[in-house]
């Protein structure tokens, strides 16, 4: 599955059922020695797009991640 494909995925709690926000508006932390994704970066608002720095992210280790399906990426927090 290519990343641009899955821009447009809910990404949900699967512990409180929340959706937390969309994957379009994510980064990703890869390590620059592996080339290995660590985490996703998720805004902690929808300013701190615009206005990007460390603090304004949570960081949600790629083993959180516990399925990436077809309208929604689970994870748990």
């Amino acid at each position: 599955m290519m990343f641009f494909t899955m821009k447009n995925k809910a990404i949900i709690d699967i512990k409180t059922g929340e959706k937390l926000g969309l994957l379009r508006n994510c980064d990703l932390k890869i390590d620059e020695k592996t080339g290995r994704i660590e985490a996703l970066l998720m805004p902690r608002s929808k300013f701190a797009v615009l206005f990007s720095q460390e603090a304004d992210y949570v960081e949600i280790p790629w083993a959180n991640i516990k399925k990436i399906g077809v309208d929604a990426i689970l994870i748990e927090l």
